[in-house]
Formats: structure tokens, sequence, C-alpha cells
């Protein structure tokens, strides 16, 4: 029953029993903690025990949507190969790449340029046991046309991939790094922890006024009313600042997919979902994905000010149409049955319509310095 500290040195048999322990250890959590566990612990977390993609999991991703997308972002790092000059090796690096699909439909793609699959050095930024063995066998049965001559490597993170030209692909990868929270009260700003109430037999939120939660606040936001929330994502700054150094001493283009906003970063956004359904953030911690919008203003001036240039902030839909995923529907609805052609019509329409995933997720792209704006990213075209 939860509630009932292991013994010293006794393994938690769950990860709520684990967080309890650590609470009546530490005091309350901060909420980048308490997502860090929950999501990432090494035999109890979220992604590192499961795969939660697809219809038996918890969520669906654009690459699993449709083949398209995939597709599509594949010929866009293909158009940036060519535009750095077509170099006879460059490290093609996808962060969270899920079950492998976006990059086996990009790898794919980018076979259809000539020497470009030849000069290919792939990295899979993964650190779940089990969405890399699926990676593994999604890559696996690529045709060899479509498969790099060099072994794809995988890594636990950014910092562990070679130095030297770049092309990077993050698709819905940042909403899942751990966020801090930040909340106005009548007496200043305070940090939101998370707490065990012993008595309800549940977590429960605590503020934290006492570790200088007011400096963590945007400037222009500190005079906010009592009960807004600001939240702030540490880890994201980290691998985005990591990008753009890259970027600034070699040459390449990052293109980041995720949802989010275009605006100073006020508001909880911070969910749960579990079974294709919203959950409650602070229950069955392990059981549930946790994520948060992304802040593409900062993720953008974060990168700028290391170096790396940043060629706006577009929304999903707009950018795929700019790539040509109208065309590539019709090419594929060509060669299928009614049902086929119906399945590619719905896919469309999620993965571009505003009322879907079309303006709610945004894609940035950043470069090195002096490039020019990367397909889908041009100003003549928004």
């Amino acid at each position: 029953m939860p509630g009932a500290s292991p013994l010293a040195g006794e393994t938690p048999a769950t990860l709520t029993d684990h967080l309890i322990h650590r609470i009546g250890r530490e005091g309350p959590l901060r909420l980048s903690t308490f997502m860090a566990e929950a999501l990432g612990h090494p035999t109890l977390g979220y992604y590192t025990t499961r795969d939660p993609l697809g219809a038996g999991g918890d969520f669906t991703t654009a690459p699993e949507i449709s083949q398209m997308f995939g597709e599509l972002l594949g010929l866009w790092c293909a158009q940036a190969w060519l535009t750095l000059g077509s170099p006879g090796a460059v490290h093609l690096v996808e962060l969270g790449p899920g079950r492998g699909t976006l990059m086996a439909d990009a790898l794919r793609a980018m076979a259809r340029v000539p020497g470009l699959t030849a000069a290919l050095r792939v990295h899979m930024v993964e650190t779940s046991p089990a969405l890399r063995e699926r990676q593994r066998v999604a890559l696996s049965a690529l045709p060899v046309t479509a498969r790099p001559p060099h072994p794809i490597a995988w890594a636990d993170s950014l910092e562990s991939v070679p130095e030297g030209p770049l092309l990077l692909l993050a698709n819905e990868f940042f909403d899942a790094l751990p966020i801090r929270q930040l909340q106005k009260t009548e007496r200043g700003w305070a940090e939101r922890c998370v707490t065990w109430d012993a008595d309800a037999v549940r977590f429960a939120w605590a503020l934290d006024a006492t570790g200088g939660a007011e400096l963590l606040v945007p400037p222009d936001l500190r005079a906010a009313a009592p009960g807004s929330v600001v939240e702030i994502c540490p880890a994201a700054l980290t691998v985005v600042g990591e990008i753009g150094r890259r970027l600034a001493a070699h040459p390449g283009a990052a293109l980041v997919v995720d949802y989010g906003y275009d605006a100073p970063p006020q508001g909880d956004t911070l969910q749960a979902v579990r079974g294709h359904a919203y959950a409650a953030v602070l229950e069955d911690p392990g059981q549930a994905d946790l994520t948060a919008h992304v802040d593409f203003r900062t993720l953008a001036a974060t990168a700028v000010a290391v170096g790396a240039q940043s060629h706006g902030i577009v929304e999903q839909g707009a950018l795929l149409h700019r790539l040509g995923i109208q065309q590539r529907a019709g090419a594929l609805k060509r060669g299928a049955t009614s049902p086929q052609a119906h399945a590619i019509d719905l896919a469309l329409d999620r993965l571009t319509h505003p009322d879907q995933m079309g303006r709610l997720f945004k894609a940035l792209a950043l470069t090195s310095p002096g490039a020019p704006p990367p397909a889908g990213f041009e100003p003549s075209e928004g």
C-alpha cells in the first residue's frame, strides 16, 4: 500500500513508493524532479518501461499518422544538405526518435538524392531501452538502397554525438522535458513542488517560496496577478544551446517540430495523457505521459545567443503545405484503393488542419550563421 517507505537499501516496488521515500528524505520535490523521475527513472519510469505510441499505447505522433510526415522531413534534410554544398560526411541526428518511424521514412526519401545516403552518419538519441529496440527493428527493415553504409549509432544525449556537419530533427521531443512552474502568490513568487499527503494517500501540490523564484521569472512577467503561473524548462535550454553551439561551429541545420506557443511563457500547460485521454497529473506517476507546451520563442533566442541563426516559427500545417504534402498525398492516392485514399485524406487533414495538428504544432528552423532560410521558411512564403 502506498505511503509506507521502503526499508533502507530496499528496492521500491513502484515509482510511487520510490517518490514517497524520496520526499520523506528530501522534502517536497520540484516539479522538474518529479517529472524526470516519472518519465525517466531507470527501471520504473514511463519511457524506460514501455512503448507508449500507437493505438495500443497512450498517444500517437505525426510520423505514426502518415509516412508523408517523415518523408517530407527527410526531403527537408536533403535540401539542407545540398545547400551546405553536399558534404561527404554529415551527422544525421534525431532526438527522441519514438519507434524509428520518422527516421525510416526520412531515409527512404533521402535515398532519392544521389550521394546523400553514403554521406550520412545516423545517430538516434534515445534513452529508453524499449524504444531503442523498436527503432532497431524499424531501421533494419529499410530497403538496401536506403541504408547508410555506416552503422547506425544510439546515444543517450546529443553531447555524445561526434562534432561535424549536422542535420538534426526533433519531433515531439522538447514537450517531454521536465519543466519548473513558478506561481504568483499574494506574498510574491513561489515554486510549485510535489509532496505526499499521507492522510489523503495521494501526491499533492506544495509551494516553496524560499528559493528565489522571482529571479527565474522573466522580468516583464514579474508583475503578473496572484495565481499566475510561469513555466520554464532548463533542460530544453541546455539541449537547444548545444544544438546552437554545434551549428555555430559547423555547417548544418536543425528542425524542431512540437506543440507549443510563440508568446511569453505564461500559463499552466502541464498535462498527463494515458490511453489517449487526459489524466490527473500527479496520479500514478510512471503510468502516464507528462508533457508541457514548448516555448518556441525562448528556444530560438537561446540558440541565437550561442551563435546559431533562427529562421522563424511556422505552424506545422503551413510548413507541410510548403514542403508539398498536398502533392505527396495526391501521388499516394493515385495507386491507392478507395479505403486507402480515404485514409490518406484523413491523415492529411489531421496533420495540417488548423483545428487538429496544423496550428497547435509549430516548427522552428536553426542553421549555421549566414545560411539561407531552409525549405518552408522562406520570407516570401510568410
